[in-house]
């Protein structure tokens, strides 16, 4: 059986608060006879740890043991059994409808590729959209979509875009874009997604762009984090954005 990484609980420390069955989005704990957090089954955690934040007494850590493998389709099935269909489709690893790349899903999910030279004729703007790929909010994405390999990948805070003048133009013209919010997100599967997009694509740059405030740091963690699990060694180039909307760094 091989190792991986997976939840451990300190019975001892564990006052069955039962915060952290909530904040498990797969459903992989529950409380036992003794009113103490315990794992359902192996399978159902996926090891990334959604639920270390809210333990208020530290009873909950990851370590690396030998089990059986995370299995999110038997996960799915247990949390639409217990928690529902909204519930279930929040569980890592399962493509929801609306997030299917195929033209059977959402269409505004659809992966595509924006032909920049035909869109531009359309409509006289005032600035020009460098945009060249969606969907484009990391819940959304495909890390296997084929517009991200052999690319310049920019990872942004939502609100940069926003603050930063010449988003456009001096962050993104030449690369494909991600974006997502640290502190308003569920971030449960950002580290993983996107350790899959960087595994299985060659990319060229990797640039994360946060504002200057301490909730955005939790990106920059999210996407070293990512780096690391990808096992690859692409280099970080991170630019801060200020308030004010100047380049910080």
């Amino acid at each position: 059986m091989p190792k991986r990484q997976i939840i451990e609980i300190d019975r001892d420390k564990c006052n069955g608060c039962g915060l952290c069955t909530d904040a498990c989005a797969e459903g992989a704990l529950v409380l036992d006879d003794e009113n103490k957090a315990v794992l359902a089954k192996e399978i159902f955690c996926d090891g990334l740890g959604a639920c270390l934040d809210v333990c208020p007494v530290d009873a909950l850590h990851i370590v690396e043991r030998e089990s059986e493998d995370y299995d999110p389709q038997e996960a799915y099935k247990h949390v639409l059994k217990t928690r529902g269909k909204d519930a279930a489709a929040k569980v890592h690893g399962i493509e929801t409808e609306c997030a299917s790349p195929t033209p059977a899903g959402c269409p505004g999910s659809a992966s595509r590729e924006i032909n920049r030279s035909a869109a531009s004729t359309k409509k006289e703007v005032s600035g020009q959209s460098e945009l060249s790929q969606w969907p484009v909010q990391l819940h959304l994405i495909s890390p296997y979509a084929p517009y991200f390999n052999e690319s310049d990948l920019l990872i942004a805070a939502d609100c940069t875009a926003f603050s930063f003048g010449s988003f456009h133009q001096d962050l993104l013209k030449g690369k494909k874009l991600v974006i997502a919010c640290p502190k308003l997100d569920d971030t449960s599967n950002y580290i993983h997604k996107l350790a899959e997009l960087l595994k299985n694509n060659t990319i060229y740059s990797l640039t994360v762009a946060i504002m200057q405030v301490p909730c955005c740091t939790g990106l920059m963690h999210i996407v070293q984090k990512a780096v690391e699990e990808s096992g690859t060694r692409i280099p970080i180039k991170k630019i801060v954005v200020g308030i004010d909307g100047a380049i910080i760094s």
